[in-house]
């Protein structure tokens, strides 16, 4: 052996030997046995290094202890047991992934990336800017005091403008760490914040006094989310839960929002079982008025005598694998009192038929579905409303309520191609003036349905009687069911009801640009109503077809920025013909919607 040779193996010898008086230097920190396992560890060590032929060396032996001495720190050669780090959250900072606080999109704190004090109290912070800009044109039923000259002051020019910008902000306070479990506590506060700009051609169309003019601006603040959720306890090791939560709140009783789908103030428990398998809610809602001209929640305004009582049930994979299945029911119980909404037009009782404040309990039992069965995406919902109304809307008296809904929207992909199919029937009371009520109607639609608010049908409130009295169909809304408005109205089941039958297609043409188009044919159930609201022999069953085409672009790929353009006609049936009868030939109606969205 060289030289260097004999030196090296001295020095792997000794860092062995080193290696091995490490180990039993533990003893004296209180853990002899464990340096007694070690040791022949070590010795191995200088077994395995030791030059051929060289006699083994003895085993290494524990130095004597006195149990009495104080023990010496450990060895600076080696580190403790623990060392202090930074939270994973910062650790990500010295791999370089660093926050920009005007950037929702990637780490934030502001967006409850990191605490904001303590180990899990988190922030986040949102806007959302929803600017709307709306070309139409509607029927415009009006007085003989509000005509144009030469007019026939029976129906008046169609068209109209508005404008409106809301901006919403949020604040949500978070106790919990989200990322396995839900969150221990929430408070969430989002005020509201509108303008609005409307440009009628006729008086009387926007105000009830004539003389305010044909054009309005209004603003309103309102607080759409106001609550405190607070996790009550997990009732299994995968985090199934019970929560409640107390306050102005959203909720939608079913997947396509078509009987109730609001922000109401309420109180709402609701939890998991099975694995996520099973969720349930138990809640009620005591209803807000809302600001008319835009739609956003009246805290000046006492709350409204009408109740939302809701019992709901979901199983997932149910009945087969890949569709949800939700039970429910839903109560209403109003007892509302008289209401002028802010243009000066009757809100409560409507005026149309008996004018009286009716006090009404409906319950609402219904069974919905959404997911897929195979290759078929498949939407369904159908409820049964049985009640009783104190005031009938014709005779005044007591009547009871009896009325069904159904909708379903299955659709089929091919790859970037969705096509869809539509169908909604709606029954409609077919006798003004018996002691039966069966025309359906809702507590408060919302519908994602048919093309939603791209549809003119669904988008645009029709007038029945001139202005803000009384709407065959309201804004946002599917069903013809003669209320004053839908914000403020009461339901009414002495309604002609609707058949739907729909077609449209999706194209995503790139990840950041879709295409829709959507055809629908709308006819009446029923007319008896509206032959004698209007008192007319005959009204013809047939609405017409609701023609609507849509781009949305998402310049970014994602939801902070999408600019949506719409546009949607309805070309008259034979009904809406006797109905609202044409002026200067313009038989078709229409809707442009211009609608750019920003949220941070």
């Amino acid at each position: 052996m060289t030289r260097n040779g004999a030196l090296a193996s001295a020095i792997v010898i000794a860092v062995a030997s080193a290696a091995a008086q490490g180990a039993l230097a533990e003893a004296v920190d209180g853990s002899l046995a464990r340096s007694v396992q070690d040791a022949p560890k070590a010795n191995q060590l200088v077994q395995l290094q030791r030059r051929p032929g060289a006699p083994e060396p003895a085993p290494p032996r524990a130095p004597p202890r006195d149990p009495t001495a104080v023990s010496p720190p450990p060895p600076t050669a080696f580190p403790g047991d623990f060392l202090a780090l930074p939270d994973r959250w910062r650790i990500m900072e010295a791999l370089g992934v660093n926050e920009r606080l005007y950037d929702p999109y990637n780490q934030n704190t502001l967006k409850g990336d990191r605490p904001i004090f303590g180990e899990d109290w988190f922030v986040v912070l949102s806007a959302t800017s929803d600017t709307v800009i709306e070309p139409r044109s509607t029927p415009v039923p009006v007085g003989i005091q509000s005509g144009e000259p030469g007019s026939l002051d029976v129906f008046g020019d169609t068209e109209q403008f508005l404008f409106s910008e809301t901006l919403l902000t949020g604040f949500s306070l978070i106790k919990g760490d989200t990322v396995f479990r839900p969150q221990d506590i929430e408070l969430r506060v989002t005020p509201a914040f509108n303008y609005n700009y409307t440009d009628a051609k006729e008086d009387r169309f926007l105000f009830a006094d004539a003389g305010e003019g044909t054009s309005r601006s209004d603003g309103h603040v309102g607080l759409q989310e106001a609550f405190l959720d607070y996790h009550l306890r997990n009732v299994s090791e995968r985090f199934d839960f019970d929560s409640i939560r107390v306050g102005i709140q959203p909720f939608t009783t079913d997947f396509r929002g078509f009987l109730f789908n609001d922000n109401q103030l309420g109180v709402r428990l609701f939890g998991t079982r099975g694995n996520n398998m099973w969720q349930y809610n138990l809640a009620w809602f005591r209803r807000l008025d809302k600001d008319i001209n835009s739609g956003l929640n009246d805290l000046s305004e006492p709350l409204r005598d009408d109740d939302v009582f809701v019992a709901n049930l979901y199983r997932q994979d149910f009945p087969i694998l890949g569709l949800t299945s939700q039970a429910t029911v839903v109560h209403n119980r109003s007892r509302d009192d008289a209401q002028v909404d802010a243009n000066g037009f009757p809100a409560r009782p409507a005026e149309i038929g008996f004018t009286a404040l009716r006090d009404y309990d409906v319950t609402y039992p219904g069974l919905n579905f959404d997911g897929r069965i195979g290759w078929l995406n498949l939407t369904a919902s159908g409820y049964y409303a049985i009640g009783k109304n104190e005031s009938s809307l014709f005779t005044g008296e007591e009547a009871d309520i009896g009325a069904f809904f159904l909708a379903a929207e299955p659709s089929i992909d091919f790859d970037w191609i969705r096509l869809r199919l539509s169908g909604l029937y709606a029954s409609g009371d077919g006798d003004a003036f018996d002691d039966k009520e069966e025309g359906f109607d809702a507590i408060f639609e919302n519908p994602l349905f048919a093309g939603a608010d791209t549809s003119y049908w669904i988008r645009q409130a029709i007038p029945f009687i001139g202005g803000g009295f009384v709407a065959l169909s309201g804004r946002n809304a599917v069903l013809p069911s003669l209320r004053s408005s839908k914000e403020q109205g009461q339901s009414n089941f002495v309604n002609p009801g609707l058949t739907l039958l729909g077609a449209g297609a999706d194209f995503d043409i790139l990840p950041e640009l879709r295409l829709s188009f959507n055809a629908n044919y709308l006819r009446f159930n029923e007319t008896a109503v509206l032959e004698e609201l209007r008192q007319l022999p005959s009204i013809d069953y047939e609405i017409g077809w609701d023609l609507s085409a849509a781009t949305i672009w998402r310049p970014f790929n994602n939801q902070n920025v999408v600019l949506r353009l719409s546009g949607a006609a309805l070309v008259p049936g034979d009904g809406t013909d006797d109905l609202f009868g044409s002026k200067d030939g313009d038989d078709i109606f229409y809707s442009v919607l211009g609608n750019i969205v920003l949220v941070y």
